[in-house]
């Protein structure tokens, strides 16, 4: 199972970034993907997620410091996540990684630790 993360770049305050995330060994239509970042100096922290039920469509899941700025979304059919980034924050600067569990039960999404795999990062640099 391989997260093939990339989009990063750098870009001003105010500016808008898509990261994707290909993944490939296995298909993740039916489990959680989810966005998380890590800055210099900083833990890494939980960005976003996203869920798809059967009975309940997809739901989204987002930190307070990126909600009503980011939008996470997945297209099945190509095995991608996307996180679509706007009125980025030189805060917002950080390596940014996808991830995804290996369980298909739906647990605490904004912890590290609900993930088995993850991909090789993606920075973004966001300038004042």
């Amino acid at each position: 199972v391989q997260l093939q993360a990339s989009g990063g770049g750098l870009v001003q305050t105010g500016g808008s970034l898509t990261l994707s995330c290909a993944a490939s060994g296995r298909t993740f239509s039916s489990y959680v993907m989810g966005w998380f970042r890590q800055a210099p100096g900083k833990e890494r922290e939980f960005v976003a997620a996203i869920n798809v039920s059967s009975w309940s469509g997809s739901s989204t899941y987002y930190a307070d410091s990126v909600k009503g700025r980011f939008t996470i979304s997945r297209a099945n059919a190509k095995n991608t996540v996307y996180l679509q980034m706007n009125s980025l924050k030189t805060g917002d600067t950080a390596v940014y990684y996808c991830a995804a569990p290996a369980r298909l039960s739906l647990q605490r999404v904004d912890l590290g630790n609900y993930y088995d795999y993850w991909g090789q990062g993606t920075q973004v640099t966001v300038s004042s």
